[in-house]
């Protein structure tokens, strides 16, 4: 369900107006995993903020 292209997944309708792939940093700066709880249990989605201290996130270029 995310609303951007990132990585490998390049997606038109989310593009700068020069053909960029376009991030969403603000809503997808994280690292989740999913856990089994078991058979016909819900499974839990656990999320961790990504924090950058010596890096600044950017949208990515290819020119």
């Amino acid at each position: 369900d995310r609303n951007e292209s990132c990585g490998g997944h390049f997606r038109e309708e989310y593009q700068t107006p020069e053909g960029e792939a376009l991030r969403d940093d603000d809503h997808y700066a994280y690292v989740a995993a999913w856990e089994y709880t078991g058979d016909n249990q819900p499974e839990v989605l656990h999320k961790e903020e990504l924090v950058f201290e010596n890096v600044k996130l950017t949208q990515r270029s290819y020119k």
